[in-house]
């Protein structure tokens, strides 16, 4: 222990009370200070697959992570979107949608659920981002600002068992 806060890999930690059955005065902890690499946990199609659903994904995430990360979900439907939030998810992405569909979509998950966070994400581009602006959508993301440099392609994608 160091000073008020507990210390792990040298650094403070928030420490929040979590009873347990098993324990009813144990503490979580997680770093006070962050850098971008460790905000928050986002899980993509791999991720999902690879546990069988968003629900055990998810589950899995806030297992490793704890409460002080946000838990963001790529999602390709309105449905997976209200799966992942239904399991814990902080951050819903609705990847891939038109943007008419972006903002029915964002809309309805936004009124049902005004805490979790909307990204759109998947084909936006400079010239297009602004019909991707919606009510319901928190942030837009995009990688059109690397797209066409050079770049070496791989692959690491589990293939799904169907």
């Amino acid at each position: 222990m160091g000073g008020r806060w507990p210390y792990h890999n040298g650094g403070p930690q928030q420490c929040r009370r979590q009873a347990t059955s098993s324990d009813p005065f144990m503490l979580t902890c997680a770093p006070m200070f962050y850098t971008i690499h460790t905000l928050q946990v986002m899980l993509k199609d791999n991720h999902i697959w690879s546990h069988g659903s968003i629900t055990n994904a998810v589950k899995q995430a806030r297992a490793v992570c704890g409460f002080a990360l946000k838990i963001e979900v790529e999602c390709g439907t309105p449905e997976e979107a209200e799966e992942a939030i239904a399991a814990g998810a902080d951050i819903v992405m609705l990847d891939n949608f038109e943007p008419a569909e972006l903002a029915e979509a964002a809309g309805k998950l936004k009124d049902a659920h005004p805490h979790v966070i909307i990204e759109g994400s998947g084909g936006i581009t400079e010239e297009s981002i602004g019909s991707y602006m919606c009510p319901g959508v928190d942030v837009l993301s995009t990688s059109s600002i690397h797209q066409g440099t050079a770049h070496i392609d791989f692959s690491l994608k589990i293939t799904k068992k169907e």
